[in-house]
Parts: C-alpha cells; structure tokens; sequence
C-alpha cells in the first residue's frame, strides 16, 4: 500500500483520521473509535486542543496529579505534576511531608536574565566592526521601540547588547550577543522579534558605515535567535536540619544516613554516568511541574543539561554537605518560566493549575519548580541509601502490571494483599495471575 500523501496539512480532521486508520491499521474501525474516543466531548475545548499544534487527530492524555504539604519561604503550596511515571508524584509528597516539620524549603531568585544572539560572518577588520557596533547601539534600541514599549511598562525589555568575537571557532563568525528581562512572560516571541530587527538594523546600517569597505558593508546574517541556555536566569532552592532531626522510619540512624547522602550526592558530582541519572530524576520534578504549567519542557531540559556541564564535565545539580552538625542539601537551576502568554491563559487544565499554585509570577513559579526537583532528588536518595529504590518503584507499578492483565475488583484485591507481603516483579506478578486464574 502507498503510505504517501499529498496535501495532508489541508484535509479535514477527518481525513486525516480515515487516512490513519484505512492506511496504518488492519481494523480502521477499531483505530477510529479509538481516536474519538479521546475527544473531549466539549466541543469548544477540543478546539482548542484541535489548535494547539498542526495534523491534529486526537489527544494523548497525561496524568495530572498533585504533591500537597510544600512548605516554601513559610507559605503552603500544593503542586501540580503532569507525568506518567508512576511514583514520581508520591514521591515528591512524601519529601515535602518530610521536609515541612523540619523548616521546610528556603528558595532565592538569583537572577532573571535571558539571552538571544543575532549569528554573522563578517569579512574585514574586526576594530572596525567593534567601532560600528558601539557607534550603533543607541539604533537598535531605536528600531526596537515598538516592541519594547509595553514589555518596558512591566520593567523588562533590554539590558544589554554586545558584539562577540568567535573567528578563532570558525572563519569570520561573530554574534551581536543581547540580554533581556522578560518579567513574567518566558519571552521567546519578544526576544525573537527584538533579534529579528536588531538583525536588519545591522545590515542597513553597515551599508551606510562610511569607514566600512564594500567588502565589509557586506554583512551577512546566517540566523536570529534566542538561546535556552540561561545560566544567568538562575534559582536556588534548599532544605536543612540538624542531623539528628532527619531520624525517621526507614533512618534509624540519622549521623550515618547523612554521611551516604553526601556521599550519593558525591559520586553524581564526580561520575557522569550517575550524574545522568541523578539528574533525570531531578527532571522526574520539575518536568511534571513545567508542564502542567504549559511551560516548555523542552527548552528547560536542554538549559538545565547545558548548565550541569558548563565546567566541562557533566556533573550534578544538586549538592550536599554536613556542616557543624548540620545537613543542608540544595540545588541551582537555570529555568526561563512564564505565567503569561503562550497556553497560560488559553488550555483550561493549565489555568487550573496554576489557580492551585494561587497565581505565581515567573520569579515564584521559578521557586515553586526548583523545589520540585530537589524535592524528587530527595526522596530518590533517601530510597537509595536505605531501602533501594525498586520496592517503592515497583509497588507502585504494580497497578499498571495489574492493568495489563484486565484484573477485574476481586483478582485485584487478591494480587494486592499477595504483594503486600512480596515483592513486586513483573514476573512474580505474572505467576500470581496464571496461577489465581487455574
């Protein structure tokens, strides 16, 4: 069968649909109903959704699940968390439990400055270029004003611009490197648009630079665009307690449990093969708090991975250290946020949960995800010095093994009080069924 199409962007939802399930699917019925299945049945919403991205067909759902208990700065939060990995969520509940009788956690904005760069190759005197750049600043700021103007009113728009040599990476390369405060918006379409005409004010104004040659009045602009890797927009959230207030259940002796905390914490700073994982799990937090806040995730994960390797190699985020009987434990993310703009105000789960977190601004929103991520890295290590992270793990993938098998009420209670006392695998899971079902 031909699996080509022409003009697919121009059929209906429709055809696009009959096209999938006739072209892809031995039963198209059965891949229909499935896909419709997954409509919203309110109409204007799945609109929306419809709208969202291109090629619609239907939606894929995610688990939207909240951590409560998160006390940060002295004021209750509870957290949503879109994700699908099981015990992600209770995981961070049970951290934020742990933490909010022990002080809590304490978060400070570092900074909130974003980047974008306007990449050039310029054939001539580099003196030259670094006097048209500085005789020239005040006009990009002047070509910009329209797109400035209400960003200015909310205290963002520009901080700086400056040129940036790179001719010993490659030939003639060099960048008109710019910073901005975007305030509570992430800012991608602003700074885009501020790049954009920095971009064409370059190469008009080149060509009437009179201490330019020809040759160097030619200009050319290989790409604008804004950079995710922020390590100036930068927030650090932390937890601390005297050692001996870290005796609970599964820590019976809290002096020892400290010590391979550190050293856990240790071993990811130093060996990129646990910082990886160290670091995904840091993610497991702020990813799920990223999106259900319709925040790019995307964007966030590449910042924070560039950020664990800024000093050449791969390292964690995370950090921990016992201090005159003290254990503190902390991290410093960059995270460009918004709670403006983009989904923020249009996918109704997003103002939902952004409703739950009582409407942060970008600066607390930046507070809110940080904590999230230490407080997964928490619960993570805590499982892993003690007990092993795969009994909690696996006891709470025990319903997606359950699920797989179409357990009706009655087998499910069996196969939850079995492995109550046993521990959970796919196999051992598997047995159990086969043999309940004889």
């Amino acid at each position: 069968m031909n699996k080509t199409v022409s003009g697919f962007s121009k059929l209906s939802k429709e055809e696009k649909i009959n096209w999938i399930a006739n072209t892809y699917f031995s039963k198209p019925n059965e891949a229909l109903t499935l896909l419709k299945n997954y409509w919203n049945s309110d109409a204007k919403i799945q609109q929306l959704h419809d709208e969202f991205t291109e090629n619609t067909i239907s939606n894929f759902y995610l688990p939207l699940g909240v951590a409560p208990n998160f006390l940060i700065n002295d004021v209750y939060y509870t957290i949503p968390m879109a994700i699908e990995e099981s015990s992600v969520v209770a995981a961070a509940a049970k951290s934020a439990k742990f933490w909010s009788s022990r002080g809590g956690f304490k978060t400070t904005v570092l900074n909130t400055e974003k980047i974008g760069q306007v990449h050039f190759i310029y054939k001539g005197s580099t003196q030259k270029l670094e006097d048209f750049i500085n005789s020239t600043k005040s006009k990009f700021h002047a070509a910009t004003e329209s797109i400035t103007k209400n960003m200015q009113k909310r205290g963002g728009g520009i901080l700086d611009i400056e040129l940036r040599n790179k001719t010993d990476l490659m030939d003639h390369y060099f960048q008109l490197h710019a910073t901005f405060e975007t305030k509570d918006s992430m800012g991608a379409n602003f700074i885009n648009s501020c790049l954009e005409q920095f971009a064409t004010t370059l190469k008009e104004e080149a060509l009437l630079y009179e201490a330019f040659s020809e040759e160097e009045r030619k200009i050319e602009v290989v790409m604008s665009i804004l950079s995710n890797y922020v390590p100036n927009c930068i927030v650090r959230a932390e937890v601390s307690c005297l050692i001996s207030e870290l005796a609970e259940k599964h820590i019976q002796n809290p002096q020892e449990f400290a010590e391979k905390f550190v050293q856990a914490v240790r071993i990811a700073e130093i060996e990129p093969f646990r910082a990886v994982t160290h670091n995904k799990g840091i993610m497991n937090g702020i990813d799920a708090v990223v999106l259900a806040t319709a925040n790019d995730f995307r964007a966030v994960e590449a910042g924070i991975h560039a950020y664990a390797g800024r000093n050449g190699q791969y390292s964690s985020l995370s950090h921990a250290k016992i201090e005159n009987g003290t254990f503190r434990f902390w991290i410093e993310v960059p995270l460009a946020l918004g709670t403006v703009g983009g989904l923020t105000s249009l996918h109704p789960l997003v103002k939902l949960s952004l409703n739950i977190l009582e409407n942060p601004s970008a600066k607390e929103l930046m507070q809110i995800v940080a904590v999230a991520g230490l407080a997964q890295n928490f619960a993570a290590l805590r499982s892993l010095t003690t007990t092993g992270i795969q009994e909690g793990h696996m006891k709470m993938h025990l319903n997606n093994i359950i699920n797989q098998f179409d357990a009706n009420e009655s087998e499910r209670v069996l196969i939850r009080n079995h492995f109550k006392k046993n521990a959970v695998s796919h196999a051992a899971v598997v047995d159990f069924i086969s043999n309940m079902r004889k």
